[in-house]
């Protein structure tokens, strides 16, 4: 994979830096493609690396003692893989693996280290996002824990259409039962309720949005709550 030559990027963290501090992060950074189901972290074990995503999307999940995994945050353009090393810790309580094929721009773990410790805008725009992402993670946390499957689903759904490049999304029923915690029958049980809605089709592998403000009516305000952190902390 060769080094990048200083080009517009499409992750929106990166493209909030000053040109002269994304100059000289560029050339340290290689293109990587997201391949569904690839692990980009294990829990526990060294991050050799940090991605800034630039399409697709990447889940970060925690497995419980019984082996079953629930999703606690959702990564794409907007943001980062590898969080825990901005605040300086070098593994990672969850798993980061790829949900939705893509791409990302990858960089050493000590690159991205040195490049914050020599960049104070840098550091503060990557503590801000950590911040986010502890707002998405918290979150989703309650909404998984106090509201209806239908409202989970339609806010999940949101926040994997504003990571993708269209309406259709990549999707299968054993992913949507990991990312909210439920067995498949109930996923295709709601699913096919929105479905007679006219908000989404719904096919084997795929979800299509047709309706997203019929989809923001149906979810809880989680969605909204987070997205407004999200613009609060960083910049559009």
């Amino acid at each position: 994979m060769a080094h990048l030559p200083h080009v517009a990027v499409r992750n929106q963290l990166l493209a909030a830096l000053p040109p002269d501090v994304l100059s000289r992060l560029l050339p340290k950074m290689r293109h990587f493609t997201l391949a569904v189901r690839e692990t980009l972290i294990v829990p526990d074990m060294p991050i050799e690396a940090v991605w800034f995503v630039e399409s697709g999307w990447v889940s970060l999940v925690t497995t419980l003692e019984d082996g079953t995994q629930a999703e606690v945050g959702l990564v794409g353009r907007e943001g980062m893989v590898g969080v825990p090393l901005i605040v300086g810790v070098d593994t990672s309580f969850s798993e980061a693996f790829v949900q939705a094929d893509g791409t990302a721009l990858q960089m050493e773990a000590g690159a991205f280290r040195r490049a914050m410790d020599e960049d104070d805008g840098l550091r503060t725009l990557l503590l801000r996002y950590s911040d986010a992402m502890n707002a998405q993670t918290t979150q989703t946390a309650a909404c998984n824990g106090r509201h209806g499957l239908e409202q989970r689903l339609a806010r999940w759904l949101l926040m994997a259409h504003d990571r993708a490049d269209g309406d259709d999304l990549q999707m299968t029923q054993e992913f949507l039962g990991l990312m909210l915690c439920v067995y498949r029958p109930s996923i295709t049980v709601v699913a096919s309720t929105l479905q007679r809605a006219g908000i989404i089709r719904y096919g084997r592998g795929h979800i299509t949005v047709l309706d997203r403000s019929a989809l923001e009516a149906t979810s809880c305000d989680c969605y909204g709550a987070v997205k407004r952190r999200f613009e609060r902390l960083l910049p559009r």
